[in-house]
């Protein structure tokens, strides 16, 4: 049953300390007196919790999931290995916590102590190698960090004889050059090209970095999906192959222009969707004349694709010009995106959760042209006027 009343934050961070250190006790100690909190359920979805089960059955799902297994069995057969002596998972694990870490020397040490762990994968679902660890993304989620020194990290295990192109089973497929591109952690610690350099310096080919299924298996749009626009430019300069949607992302005019004849006309019309999807990036990473050449060549202004329109876009990119460009095209206010939200919806959501610092000015100009407030709206609005201003 689900817990009554609020879950103090100290105790839900004690629940993903017990998880992540498998104390069953403290965890379901935890679950007897909160039950599967709303708050619970949200941070271990995927977890499989079923509030019909028992809390030690529900504990136990969550230290597997916590950890990147998919049965309680895989877990506990992995803690056994962990538990023994100077056992290779161990050094392994003690590795990953060294890179997570930044702990330059002891991951020398233990790479001295037993080589092979450059080659070794974890016994978790994501089947990392070390090197692929440095990407910070998909793996377990308590060593989703990038250090400092990541890029000496990075030189230490590149210089063991990892593989570059070593492919991990997150994201039905990627390597670390595609798990640095889009993580926020590196971008966090300032140190994301630095890593893309060294990564493709020793041979990362930003081809086969994503999944042939996830972005059909472009890096750069890979990047725009996931709210990382600034290395798009700089993988394009070093191999990365730029298809119509990824050129209306990056901002490459030149390269946009080649995809139409010299009627304004598609070359190709099957690449219709990446026009679209193209014209979505241009508007959310601010590419106005990409915008305009799309406009003028017979794009709808009111196209949805990816779940928004071209106003969303712009709207979530916080690019007043943008708005103030599409809404002179008559761009449709109105129209939803996939979360239900209209064009001022989107605003609002992101003066709370995404403000950029045109996103007032946004939010005023779509209400001086028309928006439709909705009942309860006014007093967010007036809330962010007093934040944003």
């Amino acid at each position: 049953m689900s817990g009554i009343g609020p879950i103090p934050p100290e105790q839900l961070e004690q629940a993903g300390k017990a998880a992540i250190a498998g104390d069953v006790l403290k965890l379901e100690m935890l679950l007897k007196t909160y039950g599967l909190h709303p708050k619970i359920l949200e941070k271990y979805t995927g977890a499989g919790l079923n509030p019909e089960d028992n809390n030690l059955i529900n504990t136990r799902r969550i230290i597997a999931h916590t950890h990147h297994f998919n049965l309680w069995e895989e877990y506990e057969n992995f803690n056994i290995s962990l538990n023994e002596e100077n056992s290779a998972i161990a050094l392994f694990e003690a590795a990953a916590d060294a890179i997570a870490d930044g702990n330059a020397n002891l991951l020398k040490n233990l790479l001295r102590q037993n080589p092979a762990l450059i080659d070794m994968r974890s016994l978790r679902n994501h089947r990392s190698t070390l090197l692929i660890y440095v990407g910070a993304n998909g793996i377990e989620n308590f060593r989703q960090k990038t250090p400092a020194n990541a890029v000496e990290i990075a030189e230490i295990l590149l210089n063991a004889g990892a593989e570059v192109n070593a492919v991990g089973l997150m994201y039905r497929g990627s390597t670390t050059l595609g798990l640095v591109a889009t993580s926020v952690h590196p971008v966090i610690t300032g140190v994301q090209k630095q890593l893309m350099e060294i990564l493709i310096n020793h041979g990362a080919d930003p081809n086969i970095a994503v999944a042939p299924d996830y972005t059909e298996g472009s890096l750069i749009v890979a990047c725009l999906a996931n709210g990382r626009g600034e290395p798009g430019k700089y993988l394009a300069n070093h191999g990365a192959k730029v298809n119509l949607e990824a050129a209306c992302g990056i901002g490459d005019l030149d390269k946009v222009k080649t995809y139409f004849n010299d009627d304004g006309v598609l070359v190709d019309s099957s690449l219709d969707s990446e026009r679209d999807a193209g014209m979505i990036w241009a508007c959310e990473y601010g590419h106005l004349d990409v915008v305009k050449y799309l406009l003028a060549r017979g794009t709808p202004v009111g196209i949805h694709s990816g779940g928004m329109t071209p106003l969303h876009g712009a709207v979530l990119g916080g690019y007043l010009d943008i708005v103030e460009f599409l809404l002179s095209q008559h761009a449709p206010l109105e129209v939803k995106n996939d979360y239900d939200g209209t064009i001022l919806g989107q605003a609002l959501w992101c003066g709370y959760n995404n403000p950029k610092p045109q996103t007032l000015a946004i939010i005023e100009k779509l209400i001086k042209s028309g928006a439709h407030i909705e009942y309860d709206w006014q007093r967010y609005i007036d809330d962010l006027r007093g934040r944003l201003a």
